[in-house]
């Protein structure tokens, strides 16, 4: 039987981790004495605190010397401690709690004010000029390039950045799971004493602590490929920590499950095992960027068993530009995902080959951005310059989405999570040769758009009608041209609203012939609105960029 002060122990940091969040300076921390221990050495200048107090003196023994500057005038005993070496970690911040000298210990968060026309949220990441796929503003270096051909990810954080309780799993290479970029996002499973040798959850994996390595058959699940690093990134980096990149959710656990070897290759079995793992520890999405051709019982019943316990499965079309049908990408209740380029076009080829391209076929569900996606790096914690393209970059845009909407809901069934991701996909955006009216085998139901997602009402809005309009020009900074489908529905009323919600125009329509209208929208301010059509029970919406 496990000690009780070990789990009380392992439930404390459980407590103070999901406490709290992500957007913090990574070795900055703030803290109040207790008025007993300052009245003991209010004597004492404030570089002398640490020293004065054997507790904290202990503690700089361990985790390094900090610098500390008081954060109020007189008697107020606040200050903050800035390290230098040490990372704000779980371990560190519960030891200082645990010290007996401080009222309350905090994160050193950040914020700043919102991004254009508040109607959008451009995080604070050193390299998130790079994330193409989150925004694309039309300046990214791999020419061609079209600005909008993006996931409209700095609209969607202002509706969902992510809740901790979301885990999502990752069966791939590893992860390097000390990145920075990373602090505080790895699942950790607390039924499991590190280091003891010892099953103590009794699941056959000894000190499965933080994942396993499927591959080697260890409990460590560090990458030594590179391949799961950045796959990892693009779903979970913290985000707006002005460091590096920003994930698209800034708050879910992430699981490291090692299925692919340093040799870019696994057995089924061990994604198998992976999977029938996660499952067994709680995983609410699986991120699946690889497959294979032979069919498998096997793993087919891996994913059926996934489904069955409301877990979100998405895997990669893969890249050899053909309508093979890979697994698990072909399973029934999987969302397969293709590849975009910056301009929106089917990646064909991608960057590394000019064989290559996004996988097709009757089983696709959705695309998203797959080309030129940089990421985290897999033997630095400081390299920011490399960069990935494949279906494997694609999916995990999905997954990240999945975990947001989950985020909303908690009840969402994978099947509620499908639909909706495919129902506000952005239809017609790429070749017009391939991205044909509708779903089809190049695009399936069309690119993803996170913020439509997040907006989305079942009640209110089909797939018919959400691409019932077009717009054109745009972007723009005066007259439009609002199209509709009559054979969608005849639509009664034009809404134009912020994406805060706000209502800035609305008109009655009265023109049933008709299926366009022009519209003077020079009155506008620079930013992105929604203009929604509706008539009782139907409503479609598009998203028009307006600039000054």
């Amino acid at each position: 039987m496990r000690p009780l002060l070990f789990i009380l122990f392992w439930a404390s940091v459980n407590l103070l981790l999901a406490q709290e969040g992500n957007n913090y300076a990574p070795n900055r921390m703030i803290a109040r004495l207790t008025d007993e221990v300052y009245q003991s050495i209010s004597h004492r200048a404030v570089s002398q605190i640490i020293e004065s107090i054997p507790q904290l003196e202990a503690l700089g023994q361990i985790y390094g010397k900090a610098e500390v500057v008081q954060l109020s005038p007189g008697n107020i005993p606040i200050y903050c401690f800035e390290f230098e070496d040490a990372r704000i970690t779980e371990g560190l911040m519960y030891a200082y709690r645990s010290s007996g000298v401080f009222n309350y210990v905090e994160c050193d968060y950040l914020g700043s004010v919102q991004g254009i026309g508040n109607d959008s949220l451009i995080p604070n990441d050193s390299k998130f000029n790079l994330q193409w796929s989150l925004y694309n503003d039309g300046s990214f270096w791999a020419a061609p390039v079209v600005a909008d051909a993006d996931i409209d990810m700095t609209e969607a954080w202002i509706v969902e950045q992510g809740d901790t309780n979301i885990i999502v799993g990752i069966i791939d290479s590893g992860c390097k799971l000390d990145h920075p970029e990373l602090n505080g996002r790895i699942w950790v499973n607390y039924q499991e004493i590190p280091g003891n040798g010892i099953d103590d959850d009794g699941n056959t994996y000894v000190d499965d602590w933080r994942g396993w390595d499927f591959a080697n058959t260890d409990n460590n699940p560090t990458d030594d490929f590179g391949h799961g690093t950045n796959v990892t990134g693009i779903i979970g980096c913290n985000g707006n920590n002005s460091l590096g990149f920003a994930g698209v959710d800034w708050h879910c656990k992430l699981m490291i499950l090692k299925g692919i070897n340093s040799s870019n290759w696994g057995y089924y079995s061990w994604w198998i095992a992976g999977i029938n793992y996660a499952v067994d520890k709680g995983v609410n999405v699986l991120n699946l960027s690889l497959g294979g051709t032979d069919p498998s019982q096997g793993l087919q019943d891996a994913i059926a068993n996934a489904l069955s316990n409301n877990v979100i499965v998405v895997a990669s079309m893969m890249n050899a530009n053909n309508d093979v049908p890979y697994i698990p990408a072909s399973y029934p209740g999987v969302i397969a995902v293709g590849a975009t380029d910056p301009d929106d076009t089917r990646s064909n080829p991608f960057f590394w080959s000019g064989t290559s391209g996004s996988c097709y076929g009757s089983h696709i569900s959705v695309i998203a951005p797959g080309n030129y996606i940089y990421g985290l790096s897999y033997n630095s914690n400081t390299s920011y310059n490399s960069y990935w393209g494949g279906t494997s970059q694609a999916a995990p845009h999905v997954a990240g989405l999945s975990s947001l909407l989950l985020s909303q809901d908690p009840d969402r069934t994978p099947a509620d999570i499908k639909a909706i991701i495919q129902n506000t996909s952005e239809d017609q955006v790429g070749d017009q040769a391939e991205d044909t009216p509708g779903w089809d085998p190049y695009y399936g139901y069309g690119r993803i758009n996170a913020y439509a997602a997040l907006i989305y009402d079942p009640a209110g809005i089909s797939k018919t009608d959400y691409n019932t309009m077009r717009i054109s020009p745009n972007p723009t900074n005066g007259e439009v041209k609002i199209q509709w489908d009559t054979f969608a529905f005849i639509p009664e009323t034009l809404t134009i609203q912020s994406l805060l919600g706000n209502e800035v125009m609305k008109i009655k329509l009265n023109l049933v012939p008709e299926k366009y209208i022009y519209l003077n929208l020079s009155a506008l301010v620079g930013g992105v609105y929604i203009i929604s059509l509706e008539k009782p029970g139907k409503r479609g919406i598009q998203k028009l960029v307006v600039y000054e």
